[in-house]
């Protein structure tokens, strides 16, 4: 008997967090949900911005590499999430504009919420842990 193949809810996922223990709990929250074909991890901010950048001077946009979807931690060495989000919303390129940036974070500071609905009232913000039923909203 052939199994079938899942119906995604979005093509390729990125998860920005330097918590890699984070990482590995919310890939497998994604996989378990069908959530995405394909999921990439970043460990901060700078290392995600590269890793856009790259897939657009490769061209690689062009074979639907570029995520659809990014949740992004608030606070991370190097690069935090808002500086993060910031340099990204710059990136005006086509195969990135209709990204969704969902903040998911641990912060409990009403501060950080108010300053993501300031950046972009498209940006969801979600405590940490990623569940069924935020995955099921998104």
């Amino acid at each position: 008997m052939k199994r079938s193949t899942p119906k995604y809810k979005y093509n390729n996922a990125l998860l920005i967090d330097d918590n890699e223990l984070d990482n590995f709990i919310n890939e497998r929250m994604l996989e378990a949900n069908s959530f995405a074909r394909k999921i990439y991890n970043c460990t901060n901010g700078k290392s995600a911005l590269e890793f856009l950048n790259n897939i657009i001077a490769s061209g690689s946009h062009e074979n639907g590499i570029n995520p659809d979807i990014m949740f992004v931690d608030l606070d991370m060495p190097i690069m935090d999430g808002f500086a993060f989000i910031e340099n990204f919303m710059k990136i005006k390129h086509k195969g990135l504009e209709n990204c969704k940036i969902v903040i998911l974070t641990s912060s409990i500071n009403i501060d950080d919420k108010t300053k993501a609905e300031k950046m972009d009232l498209k940006i969801c913000f979600v405590n940490k842990p990623l569940t069924d039923l935020i995955l099921s909203e998104l």
